[in-house]
């Protein structure tokens, strides 16, 4: 063997073995957990007590319990192979649909306005339609990737795919949901290299239906004229987001402290889902927001980093789109509560009280984490290091090994 082929030996097996784990994106979602549960109860003790008629910690004792399946399921996604689960795509779809369908006509139960949930709202169909949709068309694109620059066999089909599924969320009605579901898939079609040219035509008539949708539907209506109003004054904004503004304001740079701010036992609505941004900020200030800020910023680099370095178009797309979807629910529920975008029933990732969504985000991490888990198989494989291969615990590369006991030979005697 020549000293160059030795070299090269000895550097394969001085570099570590990689395993797969994005340490930076799993110490953001630890973060986002942490921080949430804690921000949580603050925000929810009272609500319990005098809304539910609960103890203080009741929303959190179930809110943990969410995070433990959820992080079941991130679990499980991380260790399963993301090529495998094309066998329950469709059924997964199908099924999704069956829940849509249940919410329209067998849920009689409204809930501001809406019917998105099933068994007394423990289950939201259209939440676990986001991921779904997403895993959905990762499949449906990879397949069908030399035919996305025809319309007929490929943005026709693909529309077709987000109207239905949209069109039953908006039924609930839900229009956040639905315009969350366009946007992704637009977004995805150009990953898997769709055209500017079809991409666009296709928003245009998706804000037209949209913007019929809003006029004609008086809930949507309602929001978008709250929403002008409070561009022009703040005073003029719907109480909701007067509310936000005066728990924002009251926190000022630092914030007024962890489980001290006022606007969560004077009026704002839903404190412990929708509006919890605004008691984050009234706690612990612009400082406190800009690191949530930055923390949903760094996950959304380490999952478009994870996508780039994916192993295969498949890879990318299921990367890129569930962490352009997570980041997109922050970034409309934070805009929202400072009157940036009209007003919208998302929640905040990791944080919002929601067992539907919390769950299935999770889900998501771990999809995303597995796509990082098979390039870094690819390359072990490559460089010559198995990823399930046994870990050696010799020190082969030039340390010197652990010394063992051993019998003095009779020269040493």
């Amino acid at each position: 063997m020549s000293p160059k082929s030795i070299a090269v030996d000895q550097n394969k097996k001085r570099r570590p073995l990689n395993l797969g784990v994005d340490v930076s994106l799993l110490v953001v979602v630890i973060t986002l957990l942490t921080f949430g549960l804690l921000m949580l109860y603050s925000a929810s003790w009272q609500y319990a007590v005098s809304i539910m008629g609960q103890k203080p910690s009741y929303l959190l004792e179930r809110q943990v319990r969410f995070v433990i399946i959820g992080g079941l399921a991130a679990v499980i996604a991380f260790f399963f192979d993301y090529h495998k689960i094309k066998k329950f795509v469709i059924p997964g779809m199908v099924l999704t649909l069956i829940m849509l369908l249940l919410v329209i006509f067998y849920v009689n139960e409204v809930r501001l306005g809406a019917r998105r949930g099933l068994f007394q709202g423990s289950i939201q169909p259209s939440e676990m339609a986001k991921l779904v949709i997403i895993i959905y068309l990762s499949f449906w694109l990879f397949s069908k990737q030399k035919l996305l620059h025809h319309f007929y066999f490929g943005m026709l089909p693909m529309a077709a795919i987000l109207g239905i599924a949209s069109a039953l969320i908006l039924l609930q009605p839900d229009l956040s949901a639905a315009i969350t579901i366009f946007v992704i898939g637009g977004l995805m079609f150009f990953i898997a290299g769709g055209e500017m040219r079809q991409i666009i035509p296709a928003l245009l008539i998706s804000l037209v239906v949209g913007l019929f949708f809003v006029f004609f539907y008086s809930t949507g209506k309602e929001r978008i004229t709250s929403f002008i109003l409070g561009m022009q004054d703040p005073e003029l904004a719907s109480y909701h987001l007067i509310r936000s503004f005066e728990a924002i304001v009251n926190g000022g740079i630092f914030g007024v402290g962890i489980g001290r701010a006022n606007t969560k036992f004077t009026g704002l609505p839903v404190a412990p889902t929708d509006s919890i941004f605004s008691v984050i900020v009234e706690e612990t200030g612009i400082v406190g927001a800009a690191f949530v800020i930055i923390l949903f910023v760094t996950f959304l680099w380490r999952g478009l980093t994870i996508a780039k370095n994916s192993p295969d178009l498949l890879g990318r797309l299921l990367a890129g789109g569930i962490s352009i979807w997570i980041f997109m629910e922050a970034f409309i529920n934070m805009s929202v509560l400072v009157n940036l975008l009209p007003f919208a029933g998302n929640a905040l990732p990791f944080i919002s009280y929601g067992g539907s969504n919390l769950t299935v985000v999770l889900a998501g991490v771990g999809i995303i984490m597995s796509v990082a888990r098979q390039t870094a198989i690819k390359t072990n494989q490559e460089e010559g290091r198995p990823l399930n291969a046994v870990v050696s615990m010799r020190r082969d590369d030039g340390w010197r090994n652990v010394s063992r006991s051993r019998r003095p030979s009779s020269s040493e005697k």
